[in-house]
C-alpha cells in the first residue's frame, strides 16, 4: 500500500471489493445449478470479452448480454435465472465499511466510480441503498458510457468532481485501475485487504 504524499480534498471509491463484498463464484453456482452443470465448467467457458466490456459501457442491454451468455455458456437459461444468478455476486457490505463512510463524508466529499453494467445497478441501488447515500454522485460506466481503466474515464469524473486530481484520493482493488489513475494524476491505493480503507483513512486522524 502506498500512503498518500498530499492533502486530499475529495474521496473517490471503486464498489466491488472496496465497499460491497463480491463473490463471482455464487454467480457461476446459481446458473450451474439451473443448468444442470458444474459451476467450474461454466467458470472455464465465462469471459470478459468484448461483450462484456459493452455490457458494462451501457452499449448493450441485459437481455443482449444474457443472450451472449447462453450462446458462449452453452446453457439454456430463462433471462430471470440468468439475472437472479449474475445478482448472486453480491455477499454484503465490506467489513466495517458502513461504519466508516458515514465519518469519512463528515470530513469529505465522497463519490464513487464503478465497472457496472444496468442489471447490477438496479441490484444495488436498492438492496444497498442507505451506503450508497453517503455518496454525493456515483459514477457508473454503464451510464458515462466509459469503464476503468481508461484514461478519459478518469479525466470525465475528475472533471465532475471538480478538485484537482491530485486532490482526490482513490481506491480500487484491481491494481491496474489503480495504476491508471495515478497516471491520471490521482493519489490512488490498492485495496488489498478490508482494512486498507481504514488503516490509510486513519493516517490522515480518521
Amino acid at each position: 500500500m502506498t500512503s498518500p504524499s498530499l492533502p486530499i480534498d475529495a474521496l473517490l471509491f471503486d464498489l466491488g471489493r472496496v465497499i460491497l463484498d463480491i463473490d463471482f463464484d455464487r454467480v457461476a453456482q446459481a446458473w450451474a445449478y439451473h443448468a444442470g452443470q458444474t459451476p467450474q465448467a461454466l467458470l472455464a467457458r465465462f469471459t470478459r470479452g468484448d461483450i462484456y466490456m459493452q455490457h458494462e459501457r451501457g452499449q448493450i442491454s441485459d437481455d443482449a448480454f444474457f443472450a451472449h451468455l447462453r450462446e458462449t455458456l452453452a446453457i439454456e437459461l430463462t433471462p430471470a435465472q440468468f439475472l437472479e444468478g449474475w445478482n448472486a455476486i453480491f455477499v454484503g457490505e465490506m467489513p466495517g465499511i458502513g461504519e466508516l463512510l458515514p465519518r469519512a463524508a463528515a470530513r469529505w466529499p465522497l463519490y464513487a466510480f464503478s465497472n457496472t453494467n444496468p442489471a447490477h445497478v438496479a441490484h444495488f441501488s436498492i438492496a444497498h441503498a442507505n451506503l450508497l447515500g453517503h455518496f454525493r454522485e456515483v459514477f457508473l460506466s454503464s451510464s458515462i458510457g466509459m469503464r476503468k481503466p481508461d484514461a478519459e474515464s478518469f479525466d470525465h469524473v475528475v472533471a465532475k468532481i471538480g478538485v484537482p486530481a491530485n486532490r482526490i484520493l482513490f481506491f480500487d482493488d484491481s491494481e491496474e485501475n489503480v495504476t491508471a489513475a495515478r497516471a491520471r494524476g490521482l493519489q490512488a491505493v490498492h485495496v488489498t485487504t478490508p482494512h486498507v480503507v481504514a488503516d490509510t483513512l486513519a493516517s490522515f486522524g480518521l
